[in-house]
């Protein structure tokens, strides 16, 4: 059997022992998608970088310094003049003072430094049941629900769009979250932002 296909296996697996633990037995807890503070979504100064990760380096008014840098496998970036920089556990604005300094003893008077996270690769979203591509698949910044079902190449005819269910661990717990897709898509609710880790499953319409 392909990797991928046992994978695909085991996430539904994982969703279905999920979905058959009320929210008594796994002292989980099934919210609406309004219930859910968005501002508890990560923000990128307070995430930790890993190989994998894609970051923006901004450097004030040093274009050749200033651009995509990937967190090699070793957890490190090649950064112009300061050579391979080690970013693994740091967030955006520890890396963004390394290379402040790393540049200001040798290199620039006062240099700017700014650092942006482009994509988590190290950290993963997954997206499963009634859509065309189902699988893994990289956690990007303010990622949102709609995003991650495009990702996966869209719903499939019977899929229940507005019964979409996001598995997520919050403080420790397991929760879902019911998320009604359609309504997003039409402009009645809200879109929903991601977290990195959270498990997403769209289910098959009953009708």
């Amino acid at each position: 059997m392909p990797r991928s296909s046992r994978a695909c296996l085991f996430l539904c697996s994982l969703f279905l022992c999920v979905a058959c633990k009320g929210p008594r037995g796994s002292g989980g807890t099934t919210l609406r998608a309004d219930e859910v503070p968005q501002a508890d979504a990560p923000a990128a100064s307070s995430t930790t970088l890993g190989p994998g990760d894609l970051i923006e380096v901004r450097v004030f008014e040093e274009a050749d310094l200033s651009g995509p840098y990937r967190v090699a496998p070793g957890g490190t970036i090649d950064f112009p003049l300061c050579g391979k920089v080690h970013v693994q556990g740091m967030n955006t604005s520890a890396t963004a003072d390394t290379l402040t300094k790393c540049l200001g003893e040798k290199y620039l008077k006062h240099p700017q430094v700014s650092v942006l996270l482009r994509e988590y690769n190290s950290k993963k979203i997954f997206v499963f049941g009634e859509v065309q591509k189902p699988g893994t698949f990289p956690y990007e910044e303010d990622m949102s629900i709609i995003q991650a079902i495009t990702m996966a190449g869209g719903f499939t005819k019977v899929a229940s769009k507005n019964d979409i269910a996001v598995t997520r661990q919050v403080e420790g717990k397991e929760t879902k979250i019911r998320v009604p897709v359609a309504d997003i898509g039409t402009g009645r609710e809200k879109n929903f932002r991601l977290q990195p880790g959270d498990i997403v499953f769209v289910p098959e319409s009953i009708f």
